[in-house]
């Protein structure tokens, strides 16, 4: 895999990515966190200008490679009424359920203060789940954050055998194939 001349390749890996030798799930905690980050700012939250510009290996030797959510979370005040604060949390890969939701809100100390809570998901939240969040007293958004499993180019053979072994056609996936 990856550019290493062959012709007919065409998925290559980010020299980000293997940046002090980190794992691909830390390279994209720190790209969904710095989004956040950088949405917030945009919204007119106190972003600490130290964690805009953090550097991937500056996110690694703070959070790891095997990031724990909870390290992750955020706080923030709003800059024109501090005040007010926003909560980023990030959950799981377990579906979220009700049980988890009410949890949440139970952890979340002042609530009064809150201005709003940003969900990071990374699996599915079930009906019953998302009528609790509307019980919270504040704004709630959900973004999702899904790690995606790796991808391969496959040859011809691989394909076809992934396609038998689906029962799928050709127009119904895209997959690529090694020329």
């Amino acid at each position: 895999m990856g550019g290493s001349g062959g012709g007919g390749e065409c998925i290559t890996r980010s020299s980000h990515v293997m940046e002090g030798g980190g794992s691909l799930e830390s390279y994209r905690y720190f790209l969904s966190r710095r989004t956040v980050l950088q949405m917030l700012n945009d919204r007119g939250y106190a972003v600490p200008n130290s964690e805009l510009t953090r550097s991937l290996t500056e996110f690694r030797f703070t959070f790891g490679d095997k990031c724990d959510l909870e390290s992750l979370r955020l706080c923030l005040p709003l800059r024109s009424n501090p005040s007010k604060k926003m909560l980023v949390v990030y959950l799981g890969t377990e579906e979220i359920r009700t049980q988890a939701i009410r949890g949440l809100y139970g952890q979340i100390l002042n609530k009064e203060a809150l201005h709003g809570l940003i969900l990071i998901l990374q699996s599915n939240m079930n009906t019953f789940a998302r009528k609790e969040v509307l019980k919270f007293p504040f704004k709630v958004e959900i973004f999702y954050h899904i790690l995606q499993p790796k991808h391969e180019v496959l040859s011809a053979g691989e394909r076809d055998k992934l396609m038998k072994k689906y029962k799928i056609e050709g127009k119904q996936v895209t997959i690529l194939v090694k020329q």
